[in-house]
């Protein structure tokens, strides 16, 4: 039986660990411009909390797409349109932020914890993670796919 020859150059693990550290980043990013919008929508500019919330997540959505597309995946050719692409991907970021909902709707009605305590760990904490790793195969499998990609590393 032949062994296969892995090529010379870039580890498979090293280019995972920087594709990794590119979505980690760009989310890193991403999130404080959710926060940093919200928060100033809601402070100085006295907007409603529901509506300031959905601005902060549209450029929240913006700025992680803008550093997938320009950074992590910029060597991944766009399949359509830009507009296309940002669409999916915006559906991708919406339904992570349903599954972080659906966490804290579970722990406070579903199984009564409804502390302070309790409502972050699940929402912010639980949630935040699962809906982590949805966005994570959802940008990298359903927007930026790779040429002649067979299947996903992730599963």
């Amino acid at each position: 039986m032949a062994r296969a020859v892995r090529p010379r150059g870039r580890r498979p693990v090293s280019a995972r660990r920087q594709e990794l550290l590119g979505f980690a980043l760009s989310g890193i990013c991403a999130y404080a411009a959710d926060l940093a919008l919200f928060v100033f929508l809601r402070g100085p500019a006295g907007w409603d909390p529901l509506t300031a919330k959905a601005a902060g997540f549209v450029a929240g959505c913006t700025v992680a797409y803008a550093g997938n597309a320009l950074g992590t995946y910029r060597h991944r050719a766009a399949e359509g349109s830009r507009l296309r692409q940002y669409a999916v991907f915006f559906a991708v970021n919406l339904a992570g932020a349903l599954v972080q909902l659906l966490c804290l709707a579970c722990s406070h009605y579903g199984l009564g914890l409804t502390s302070q305590r309790a409502d972050t760990i699940s929402g912010a904490g639980i949630g935040m993670a699962l809906a982590t790793v949805l966005r994570f195969w959802g940008t990298r499998t359903l927007v930026f796919r790779s040429e002649g990609r067979q299947r996903s590393w992730t599963g």
